[in-house]
């Protein structure tokens, strides 16, 4: 195969595997060289596709060395294939120690599965030690889910203590959830002074809700006093749209002094916009003395 090494005045070094190096004409390069040169893309990307163990590989074009070293990286798929459990592992080709380092491989995986109850668990192939592990680790789990109120919740395992204090656990996230309006609230498992704490609770989340302007305000739950809070913070809001100029302004809520402020204050914006030529700039709402200025490049005379 030719390698191209440099060209100069029309002629081109070319090295020829265990040739000695020939000075030639360009144009006598095609010849020969052209051909050779231009597979060399095709038998990399062919070398890639062999290595990947693609279809698209033609072993036929490797080199013997690349054919040895193709072979090398065919096996390390396997292996890994055959450590991560897939169909496609071929055991017939591990050599003694990969099949040992396997065994371990797969043991620690079946280990892990039963310890953490997920994946398949074949506690056929667990020691006593390792069943015990296992067995401890799924009391643990389902001890942490009957606390937190989660399916599957076995109560069998538990002393009638125990599933005396799963209930006093029950009944205070039940209150946590009533009290926040996070979670699943039961109101008919409360007792009579929770329930009266829930409806301040309650109470006090709606109407921090309407000041806030969030959907979950009940405007009919209000008491007077919170309602003017909340038609004060929805003013304000609405003020504040305005303002910035945004969609959700309503100008038909603003009454006559935030009118004409709103109105100053956007006159202003427009000819410091149309002075300096950054922003939004309407001239027809210039008035003449600030349209005469902007054009003589000096400020307006005071209004």
């Amino acid at each position: 195969m030719a390698e191209l090494i440099r060209k100069q005045k029309g002629w081109i070094s070319v090295q020829i595997v265990n040739w000695k190096r020939l000075w030639v004409p360009i144009v006598a390069l095609p010849l020969f060289a052209c051909s050779a040169l231009a597979q060399v893309p095709g038998l990399a990307q062919n070398l890639a596709d062999c290595r990947s163990g693609r279809q698209t590989c033609d072993r036929s074009r490797l080199t013997q060395e690349q054919s040895i070293d193709v072979a090398r990286a065919d096996h390390l798929r396997n292996v890994s294939n055959c450590r991560d459990g897939f169909d496609s592992c071929d055991r017939s080709t591990l050599s003694g120690q990969e099949i040992m380092a396997l065994a371990l491989a797969d043991h620690q995986r079946n280990l892990s599965n039963c310890e953490a109850g997920i994946g398949s668990c074949d506690r056929s192939g667990l020691s006593h030690v390792e069943v015990r592990r296992a067995d401890d680790a799924a009391s643990q789990r389902n001890l942490s889910d009957c606390e937190d109120g989660l399916e599957p919740c076995d109560l069998s395992s538990f002393t009638p203590a125990g599933v005396r204090r799963l209930a006093r656990i029950a009944r205070s996230r039940n209150l946590f959830a009533c009290e926040t309006g996070i979670g699943p609230c039961d109101h008919a498992a409360l007792t009579p002074a929770q329930a009266r704490s829930v409806a301040v609770a309650d109470r006090k989340r709606n109407e921090q809700d309407c000041v806030n302007g969030w959907s979950e305000c009940d405007h009919s739950k209000l008491t007077a006093v919170e309602a003017r809070k909340t038609e004060e913070a929805e003013h304000d809001r609405n003020l504040s749209a305005c303002s910035d100029g945004l969609e959700t302004c309503d100008y038909s809520s603003l009454n006559q002094v935030e009118t004409v402020r709103l109105a100053t204050e956007e006159h202003q914006r427009n000819y410091t916009a149309c002075r300096t030529g950054y922003g939004y700039c309407d001239p027809s709402r210039l008035t003449l003395a600030e349209g005469a200025a902007i054009r003589a490049g000096k400020n307006p005379p005071s209004q």
